[in-house]
Order: C-alpha cells, then sequence, then structure tokens
C-alpha cells in the first residue's frame, strides 16, 4: 500500500471514528487547509476545532470513497459524506486533493457541492 493510501485511509477513518488525536497527528503542523464554501485557508488547529464541532453536532458520519487515485506528492479522492443528524440524512458530495510530505498532510482543498451544504446549514440552523 502506498503512503497516500495509508495517509487517507487512516484521515478519513479516523474522522469517521471521532477521532481526533489521529487527525492532528496527520497534519503537519504547518497544513493549510481550504475549502471552496468560504475560500479561506484554515490552519490544521483551526481545522481540527471544526472537526470537533462536526463530531459532536453530527454523531454518524461515514464517506463512501467514489474515486481515489494517488498523486505524486498526494492524492485525489472524490467522495460522499453521509451525514446522519438530529434533523435527517444529508449526502454531500466533496472531492479533495491532499498534498503530503512524507507521510504527513500539508495541505488539503475540500471542494463540496455548495447547494449541499446551504441546504444542510439551513435545516441545522446554522
Amino acid at each position: 500500500m502506498t503512503t497516500a493510501v495509508a495517509v487517507a485511509e487512516a484521515f478519513f477513518s479516523a474522522i469517521e471514528t471521532g477521532d481526533l488525536t489521529s487527525v492532528e497527528a496527520l497534519y503537519a503542523p504547518d497544513a493549510v487547509v481550504w475549502h471552496n464554501t468560504d475560500g479561506l485557508n484554515q490552519s490544521a488547529a483551526e481545522n481540527l476545532r471544526v472537526l470537533k464541532w462536526m463530531i459532536r453536532a453530527i454523531p454518524s458520519r461515514q464517506y463512501r470513497v467514489l474515486r481515489r487515485e494517488p498523486l505524486p506528492d498526494g492524492f485525489f479522492q472524490q467522495h460522499v459524506l453521509e451525514l446522519q443528524t438530529p434533523s435527517g440524512r444529508y449526502a454531500l458530495p466533496a472531492c479533495i486533493i491532499v498534498r503530503l510530505r512524507g507521510a504527513q498532510i500539508i495541505r488539503l482543498d475540500e471542494y463540496l457541492d455548495s447547494a449541499h451544504v446551504s441546504a444542510m446549514r439551513a435545516t441545522l440552523g446554522l
């Protein structure tokens, strides 16, 4: 198994199980996370705060991987994030491009379907 595939599996498994310690270990100290929905760069610490909120607010999370391909310096993944919230089920289509330094994430660019995000935010009152 390549390093990129191992990192991908460990990263998404940790988010599904709510293991933020493992997520944090996969981020390089200078990691940057970007989302198309706000266009802002987040530090690893800022992203971990968002993930902590998501894990508390949305107890059931599963990534249905549609496609994952290693890149020379990371991996690409297309998936559907399936969420079970107190308000109902949501499916968020997304793709990410991850750049690695060794076995740590240095950059993660996440592209979420903004229509699905808006609908979920409205239902959750965000």
